[in-house]
């Protein structure tokens, strides 16, 4: 019986599945797991809830989808956008008192289960590391696991910048903040989750990338992944298969 040639879509399908099956494979038997943070374990992007506090919401949040879907470099889209915000000391203190950040569903259980599998967890996050601490805490992850920039404030409690040294105010820092934690605890697979452009940028260095639109679905993210998820329940499925 004469076999059909495989046309290039269905090789094409056919590529994607493999992808997606040892996407899934790689996750199980993940040493590390690196989170992104907003719109992913946070519902909410954090630096656009920090300019609504501050009265500029609108201005900021058309510029975090351009930073988002890749049309403007990260560090250009945070120095923009911060020096709209020019936010205090006390007004962010304020903003983690009176709107602390909402956890996804199922991302505490996902982050447990994977603790008791004794697999390492990181936050990575082109956010704030004094939101993203306040996350962490609420994950029971430890702070020397958390990657963010930081904020500057002058003795006033007045904006003064941000800390530019950090590698999560570049583009391409997250995959610089693997590269070191490959280096430094010898992590052979590492996998990546994340809803934006910068996560899966990550990927390499990440082993595998699973994109996340569980809060909000970027187009391009999601066409570009192998294994796309809605929810924290699909990986704590595949969990369960090991």
């Amino acid at each position: 019986m004469l076999k059909r040639p495989i046309v290039p879509y269905q090789r094409r399908i056919l590529h994607k599945m493999a992808s997606l099956s040892q996407t899934k494979e790689l996750f199980r038997r993940a040493e590390a797991v690196c989170f992104d943070v907003d719109s992913t374990v946070i519902k909410e992007e954090g630096i656009d809830e920090l300019a609504k506090f501050c009265g500029v919401g609108d201005a900021v949040t058309e510029m975090t989808r351009k930073a988002m879907g890749g049309s403007m470099t990260f560090k250009k889209a945070l120095t923009e956008r911060l020096s709209i915000i020019r936010c205090s000391r006390e007004q962010v203190n304020k903003l983690i008192t009176d709107h602390p950040p909402q956890l996804t569903p199922g991302v505490r259980e996902l982050v447990d289960r994977l603790h008791e599998r004794n697999i390492k967890v990181f936050l990575i996050s082109g956010g704030f590391r004094c939101i993203v601490e306040h996350v962490a805490t609420q994950l029971n992850i430890p702070l020397h696991h958390v990657y963010a920039n930081r904020l500057k404030f002058y003795f006033n409690g007045e904006y003064a910048g941000f800390d530019e040294s950090q590698p999560t105010a570049e583009s391409g820092g997250k995959g610089k903040v693997i590269s070191l934690l490959k280096e430094q605890y010898g992590f052979k697979t590492v996998v990546m989750i994340g809803d934006g452009a910068t996560d899966l940028e990550a990927c390499p260095p990440a082993s595998a990338f699973i994109g996340f639109g569980g809060n909000v679905v970027r187009p391009q993210v999601k066409e570009r992944s192998s294994w796309y998820v809605t929810s924290f329940g699909e990986l704590l499925k595949e969990l369960e298969k090991i």
